[in-house]
């Protein structure tokens, strides 16, 4: 059996919406936001799930949920089988060192005032590390592994004195110093320039291969997850509308927002035909969701009122490949 290191069960979240204070005298309900609604993921034991799908369609939310950076509204959260959906501030410390982050933007998740040495020491000091030779050769070993080299070169540096490929290269090097069982990468490389990417990616990849890091990667370029993650979960307003392996997403997408993802997904080929899958407008607004499925306002096999009314399922169509879709429910 493959050991399942993060489980999420119905995982949700609504943030209330702050109203004026006329607005809030004159209204008899709260309004919220319905960022994450009844998510269900399992993280295996050394791979990537690629968590995809537009802005706003909560997949920032979800990975802070898991990593317990926020309070989830209801539902569940298992990491290595214990329930931690209720743990204080106190009893998820030793946790952390098993549980790590990396930012997106590597321009403000890196303190101006501490050194690259004191930055990637910290985790280590938090978790009760004290040795200073301990901390010494993992800070050198890992900015080694990281390409940030010689190490004797970065450790006194300033984050005002790197790149931001350098920069990110030092945040992913923090996340991985403690040699976590899980790491969630909130969109690691959308803010570098293309060249750094692939570099990043790589180091990400090793680090994930060589440590056996189960690993929960948000992005929205699915032209880079699908060479990166070994499944991928596509996200739409804040629910779960296919799941699969990668080569089941790319090669036979089955819901019509995955189809339409995947036909955005440029090819260098210029005698390639692309078959256009087209949804129409912007992603309605998470505080007044539609109703039935989420998507039938844009989704281009609209079926009429199954799909306005009523909300489909998550189906198994085989080998682990999930979708929500009325055309496939009713088989």
């Amino acid at each position: 059996m493959v050991e399942i290191v993060v489980k999420a069960e119905n995982l949700t979240k609504l943030f209330e919406v702050k109203l004026g204070f006329f607005k809030t005298l004159l209204s008899k309900e709260s309004l919220y936001v319905h960022a994450v609604d009844g998510v269900n993921l399992d993280i295996f034991k050394g791979e990537i799930l690629g968590l995809a799908g537009e802005s706003g369609s909560g997949k920032t939310t979800t990975g802070r949920l898991i990593m317990r950076l926020i309070e989830p509204t209801s539902g569940k959260i298992f990491f290595k089988g214990k329930d931690i959906t209720h743990l204080d501030e106190d009893q998820m410390k030793p946790l952390r060192r098993y549980m790590q982050i990396v930012f997106q933007d590597p321009y403000e998740s890196l303190n101006p005032r501490m050194t690259v040495g004191d930055i990637i020491s910290e985790p280590m000091k938090l978790q009760g590390i004290t040795d200073e030779k301990e901390v010494e050769e993992r800070v050198y070993k890992i900015l080694t592994d990281a390409k940030l080299v010689p190490p004797e070169e970065f450790i006194f540096r300033y984050p005002h004195e790197l790149s931001g490929g350098q920069r990110q290269r030092v945040a992913t090097a923090r996340a991985f110093v403690l040699d976590p069982d899980f790491v969630v990468a909130d969109e690691p490389v959308s803010m570098l320039d293309a060249s750094i990417r692939a570099e990043i990616l790589q180091l990400i990849l090793s680090l994930v291969k060589t440590r056996r890091t189960s690993f929960l990667y948000i992005t929205h370029d699915l032209a880079l997850a699908r060479h990166v993650c070994d499944r991928i979960a596509i996200m739409y307003l804040g629910k779960i509308v296919e799941q699969g392996t990668t080569d089941q997403l790319v090669l036979e997408p089955l819901h019509p927002y995955t189809k339409a993802l995947m036909k955005a997904v440029p090819v260098p080929d210029p005698s390639h035909k692309r078959i256009e899958v087209v949804i129409k407008g912007e992603i309605p607004s998470p505080v007044n969701p539609p109703s039935g499925c989420r998507f039938h306002t844009r989704c281009p096999s609209y079926m009429g009122d199954i799909c306005k009314k009523s909300e489909p399922q998550l189906v198994d169509m085989g080998n682990g490949h999930l979708v929500a879709c009325h055309q496939y429910s009713k088989k």
